[in-house]
């Protein structure tokens, strides 16, 4: 089975493709030269008729103008930087405030998510792409180069491998971005959702950690067992999620490129079925329910896009974290190389 591309659309006259692959099994991923995305993944049932379990659009032009970054790799930095400011060997940087104007978020605006990348390999079941961020780039430090590659398994994981270095120190914290669900239904209320974390960094109204972290026993943030995502207060009000936990990281794995993997979270739907298990190597993982979505034009399908149409599982470090010297790091050095394994086993 050969290479599966084709030209999606264009930015400032450059193509941006799409590159189909497929694991023999009913698996399809399709992935955008334009911010790394996964724009589809069906996967299939226990009964083996297809579904699709990622949220995706129609045109380049509809990313562009509306995507919240669907199935994209958010960076320079995913999650939020308080102020747009941090100080690394001394210097202080300034980031753009693409937060209601007080905050850095994915990277300023015009992060990774948003940006062409090249696409370096492909072929039937994988493929690679690149992105060369400058010296100085959106106020971050250092020449980096980043990789992503994605791959689907024999057994119809997604697999999502991101590397970097650098030529200066800096920070980096990448995150894949897929709104997941499981069943094509309008909201994911109902799927059921585990986390592999006792605490959780808590924020304050704008999303920023405070520092602390907070056992999430006794809390709407408890996932430890199974439970539906959907959560109503004493008051009446639905309970959102946009938050970081820190994982627990005892079910590990040796991956087979070296690192080592654990599992973060499963995600399932009694109605069609599927669970999908979220392995990775980050220490921490971003759970978003998507109650913002609102998108004003139709999805993949025709589908209408609003409120909890998707969850996030972002493997990640904790948001915030150059200024948080407590939590691990993210400083990427020369001669250092950034590596993140995650896998979505369905």
């Amino acid at each position: 089975m050969g290479t599966e591309m084709r030209v999606f659309g264009a930015i400032n006259g450059l193509p941006v493709h799409e590159v189909t692959l497929r694991n023999g099994a009913g698996a399809i991923a399709k992935v955008l030269s334009w911010g790394a995305v996964l724009r589809d993944l069906v996967v299939p049932r226990p009964g083996g008729d297809p579904q699709r379990v990622v949220l995706g659009l129609n045109s380049l032009e509809d990313y562009t103008a509306h995507s919240p970054h669907f199935g994209a790799i958010a960076g320079r930095y995913a999650n939020r930087i308080a102020h747009g400011r941090f100080t690394l060997d001394g210097l202080t940087h300034q980031l753009p405030l693409n937060q209601e104007g007080k905050h850095s978020l994915h990277g300023g605006g015009n992060g990774f998510g948003k940006l062409p990348w090249v696409l370096l390999q492909a072929d039937a079941t994988s493929c690679t792409l690149g992105i060369v961020s400058p010296d100085g780039e959106a106020g971050y430090p250092g020449a980096l180069n980043v990789n992503c590659r994605y791959a689907l398994t024999k057994n119809s994981a997604l697999r999502v491998e991101l590397w970097a270095f650098t030529d200066k120190p800096t920070i980096l914290n990448l995150c894949h971005h897929s709104y997941f669900n499981l069943d094509g239904g309008t909201d994911i209320l109902d799927h059921t959702l585990a986390v592999r974390a006792n605490v959780m960094t808590p924020v304050d109204a704008d999303l920023i950690p405070d520092g602390s972290l907070a056992p999430v026993s006794g809390t709407p943030f408890d996932f430890r067992k199974p439970r539906a995502i959907r959560l109503v207060g004493p008051d009446g009000k639905r309970f959102w999620y946009d938050h970081n936990f820190v994982l627990r990281r005892e079910r590990r794995e040796s991956d087979v490129s070296g690192i080592e993997i654990a599992h973060a979270a499963t995600l399932s739907s009694a109605r069609s079925g599927i669970s999908m298990e979220v392995w990775t190597s980050e220490p921490c993982l971003q759970v978003y329910d998507g109650f913002k979505v609102n998108t004003p034009v139709m999805g993949l399908d025709g589908a209408r896009y609003g409120a909890n149409a998707g969850i996030c599982l972002e493997p990640q470090h904790a948001p915030d974290s150059p200024n948080l010297p407590h939590l691990p790091s993210t400083v990427l050095r020369p001669g250092d190389l950034y590596r993140q394994v995650t896998e979505y086993r369905f």
